[in-house]
C-alpha cells in the first residue's frame, strides 16, 4: 500500500519543525499542510469530493433553512390570523423548535459514524420533510407547536453532522470553503424561499388557502430530495466509490497526515468512542470561547432570517412586496459567504475574517437603529446579511480545525451548536409586535451580540497564537512522556491551532 501511495506522488519530506513555523503570529497555516502530499493528487481527490459531496450538502442545507424559516413567510400570508396567534404565541411556537434541536446535537454527532453519515443525514432530511408537510394541515395553535417541536427534533443533528462529515474528507485548511459552499444556501434560502412563498401563497384549493401550501409543497420537495440523496453520499473517504482504489488510499492517508499526531488511527472508521475524548472536547479553551462566539453570531442570524419579511413590512411595503424585497439582501449574504470562506482558506485564518464581517454587520444595525428614511434602513439589511452570514461558517470551521481526533471534534462541534442555538430563546423574542415599526430593542440586542463576538474572536486569536508559540519552542514536548501518545489528541506538541 505504501508503495502505491508513493507511486501516486505521496511522499514524506523531511522538514524540521522550525522550518514549518515562524515565531511570529502568521495568518498563514499553523503548519505547512502540503508538506507530505503531491499537489496534483491532492487536488484531484479534493475536486472529486467537491463534485460528489458538496452539491448534495448544499441542497440539504437549502431545504433545511427553507423548512425552518418558512413560518416567517407563512405568518404574513395568513398563518397568524387563521390560527389566532395573538400575543406572543407566534414567538413561542418559534422557540419550541429549539428545545429538541439543542438537546439532540451532541448525541447525534456521536452516532453519526455508527449509522453511516451517507445514510444518516438524508434520513434526517426525509423525517423533517414529512413533519414540515404536516404543518400545512394544522388547524390550531397546539398543532403548530407540536409540529415545530418534531421539526426541531429531526433537524437538530443536521448542522453539526454536516460539519463533522466534511471533516472526514477535507484537510483542516480546505474545510472552511467547503462549509461555506453548503452554508451559502442559508441566505439563498431567504431569497429563494421568499420567491417560492410568494407563488405558493396564491394557491387556494381543497379548503386550504394561501399559507398551508407553503408547508405542504416545500415538505414534499424535501422528502423527494432526501430519498434521492441517500443513494449518493459516501460514509467515509474509504467508501467513496467515485475514487479509484489508489485515490481512496491516498484520501485516507492525507487525513492522517493532517492530524499531526492528534490520532494514531489509520482511518476514521478505526477510531473508537471514549469518555476521555468527551472530556477533552469540553475542557478545550477553543470549545468554550467559540461556542459563546457562535451564540453571539447566531442570535442576529436567526432573528434576521425569521423576521426579515416583518422588518421590511414595517417599512410600509405590502405583503407581496415585503416577500420580494427579502431577496436582494439574502443574495448579498449568499455571495459574501462564498467570498469570505474562500479567502479564509487562502490565508488559513478564521478570526480576522470574523472580525471584519462582524464590523460590517455592526454598521448595518446602526443604520437600522437611526431614525432616517426607509431606504437607509433597507440598505442596513444588506450590511447585516453580508456580515452575519459568513461569520457562522467561520466560527464553526474554526472550532472544527482546532479539535481532534474524531470524537473530540464530534463532541465539541455538537456542543458548540447546542450552546449557540440557546440564542434562539433570545432571537425569537427580539422582534415583538409592540416594538413595531422601529424594532429598536431587537436591533440593539443584535448589535450588542456582535460587539460580544468581536471581543471573543480577539480573545481566541490571542490564545491560539500564544499556545502555538509555546509548542514551537518545545514547551509542550513533556506531554509525550506522560503516557499513551495516542490519547493526546489536539494536545499533541505537533498539533497547531488555526488562528
Amino acid at each position: 500500500m505504501a508503495n502505491d501511495l508513493f507511486s501516486q506522488g505521496v511522499g514524506i519530506q523531511e522538514k524540521s519543525e522550525k522550518d514549518d513555523f515562524d515565531d511570529k503570529p502568521d495568518f498563514k497555516a499553523a503548519y505547512n499542510e502540503d508538506q507530505a502530499l503531491d499537489p496534483a493528487l491532492n487536488q484531484r481527490i479534493t475536486d472529486r469530493f467537491d463534485r460528489h459531496i458538496i452539491p448534495w450538502l448544499f441542497g440539504i442545507w437549502l431545504l433545511a433553512f427553507i423548512d425552518r424559516s418558512n413560518i416567517g413567510n407563512a405568518r404574513i400570508d395568513g398563518l397568524a390570523t387563521d390560527l389566532k396567534l395573538d400575543g406572543d404565541k407566534f414567538n413561542i411556537a418559534l422557540t419550541v423548535f429549539y428545545i429538541p434541536y439543542i438537546l439532540i446535537d451532541v448525541p447525534s454527532n456521536w452516532v453519526l459514524k455508527y449509522f453511516g453519515a451517507g445514510h444518516y443525514l438524508p434520513g434526517l432530511l426525509i423525517a423533517w420533510g414529512f413533519v414540515g408537510m404536516c404543518t400545512g394541515f394544522v388547524k390550531n395553535y397546539a398543532g403548530l407547536v407540536a409540529c415545530r417541536f418534531f421539526l426541531g427534533l429531526c433537524e437538530g443533528g443536521l448542522l453539526g453532522g454536516m460539519i463533522l462529515y466534511l471533516s472526514m474528507f477535507y484537510r483542516r485548511h480546505e474545510l472552511l470553503f467547503r462549509i461555506g459552499m453548503f452554508y451559502c444556501a442559508a441566505p439563498l434560502s431567504g431569497a429563494f424561499g421568499g420567491l417560492l412563498a410568494t407563488g405558493l401563497a396564491e394557491i387556494r384549493h381543497g379548503g386550504y388557502n394561501r399559507w398551508p401550501w407553503i408547508f405542504i409543497v416545500e415538505g414534499v420537495i424535501t422528502i423527494a430530495y432526501g430519498l434521492v440523496t441517500i443513494f449518493f453520499l459516501p460514509a467515509t473517504p474509504s467508501h467513496a466509490k467515485f475514487l479509484s482504489e489508489a485515490e481512496r488510499e491516498a484520501a485516507v492517508h492525507r487525513m492522517g497526515l493532517d492530524a499531526h499526531g492528534a490520532t494514531q488511527a489509520s482511518k476514521v472508521e478505526s477510531e473508537k468512542f471514549s469518555w476521555h475524548w468527551v472530556r477533552m472536547a469540553i475542557l478545550n479553551v477553543n470549545t468554550i470561547v467559540l461556542s459563546l462566539n457562535f451564540f453571539a453570531i447566531i442570535t442576529p442570524i436567526y432573528s434576521f432570517s425569521l423576521f426579515l419579511p416583518t422588518i421590511i413590512s414595517s417599512l410600509g411595503y405590502s405583503s407581496v412586496k415585503a416577500q420580494l424585497f427579502t431577496v436582494p439582501p439574502n443574495m448579498a449574504g449568499f455571495f459574501a459567504v462564498i467570498l469570505c470562506t474562500f479567502l479564509s482558506d487562502k490565508i488559513n485564518a478564521r478570526g480576522p475574517i470574523m472580525i471584519g464581517c462582524c464590523s460590517v454587520a455592526i454598521i448595518g444595525y446602526i443604520m437600522l437603529l437611526i431614525k432616517t428614511r426607509p431606504l437607509v434602513h433597507y440598505g442596513g439589511t444588506f450590511l447585516v446579511a453580508v456580515g452575519v452570514f459568513p461569520s457562522s461558517p467561520a466560527v464553526m470551521g474554526w472550532l472544527a480545525n482546532n479539535l481532534a481526533p474524531h470524537y473530540v471534534r464530534a463532541t465539541g462541534t455538537g456542543l458548540q451548536i447546542a450552546i449557540a442555538n440557546c440564542s434562539a430563546f433570545i432571537a425569537t423574542f427580539t422582534y415583538l409586535k409592540k416594538d413595531a415599526p422601529n424594532y429598536t430593542t431587537g436591533h440593539a440586542i443584535n448589535l450588542g451580540m456582535l460587539v460580544f463576538s468581536l471581543i471573543l474572536s480577539t480573545t481566541n486569536i490571542t490564545y491560539c497564537t500564544w499556545e502555538n508559540r509555546r509548542r514551537l519552542r518545545g514547551e509542550r514536548d513533556y506531554r509525550l512522556s506522560e503516557g499513551d501518545e495516542g490519547l493526546l489528541g489536539y494536545r499533541h506538541p505537533s498539533f497547531r491551532y488555526t488562528i
